[in-house]
């Protein structure tokens, strides 16, 4: 039984999908949840296949009172991405383009490298001195994790980046800029997987 079989499993029982927070706090939203992990698989299945890891990887719902928690549907949501990378990768080998695949994932690897390489504390544009960013110095530590990923063959999984979490500074590192390294990475990580 895939991670979609389980999430479609649920809903057809009317019961909720994932554990529902308690008291004040907030969650998913659930109806979008639904939707969202319904239209995902009905991609999965189709041959076309209209979703792609990356936007099963940027989605968001609102927070609610009541909603799903959020860590529940984050995990489910990055299995899901990972069964769309893998069959992505599949049908690349099964066209016959593995070592064209590869070649980009190297090339993108490289990018990264490229980018990683900067000076300590400017690996990314900075925000202004009053706006917030991300600490400078939580980025550079994920950061040089990624180097000895990606250069030495240290340990690294997709669930480490995709839990990387970052408080704000003034004058810290533009969010944007760093998410898109991180996204990034994660898209070799599961082209390699």
């Amino acid at each position: 039984m895939t991670t979609l079989d389980a999430v479609d499993d649920g809903a057809r029982a009317q019961q909720p999908s994932f554990r529902v927070v308690k008291g004040r706090e907030r969650g998913y939203h659930r109806a979008a949840v639904d939707t969202f992990l319904s239209a995902a698989r009905e991609s999965f299945e189709s041959e076309s296949g209209e979703l792609t890891a990356e936007e099963i990887r940027v989605a968001s719902f609102p927070l609610v009172k009541g909603g799903y928690v959020i860590g529940d549907v984050d995990a489910a949501l990055g299995r899901i991405e990972d069964a769309f990378a893998a069959r992505r990768r599949d049908k690349a080998i099964r066209d016959g383009r593995a070592e064209e695949w590869v070649q980009d994932a190297r090339d993108q690897a490289q990018t990264i490298l490229d980018h990683l390489a900067r000076t300590r504390r400017q690996k990314f544009a900075r925000t202004g001195f009053l706006a917030f960013g991300y600490r400078v110095d939580e980025v550079d530590h994920v950061a040089a994790r990624i180097v000895r990923f990606l250069r030495d063959g240290d340990e690294l999984t997709v669930e480490q980046l995709r839990s990387a979490a970052f408080r704000m500074q003034r004058h810290g590192y533009h969010e944007e800029q760093v998410d898109a390294l991180l996204d990034a990475t994660v898209d070799v990580m599961l082209a390699v997987r």
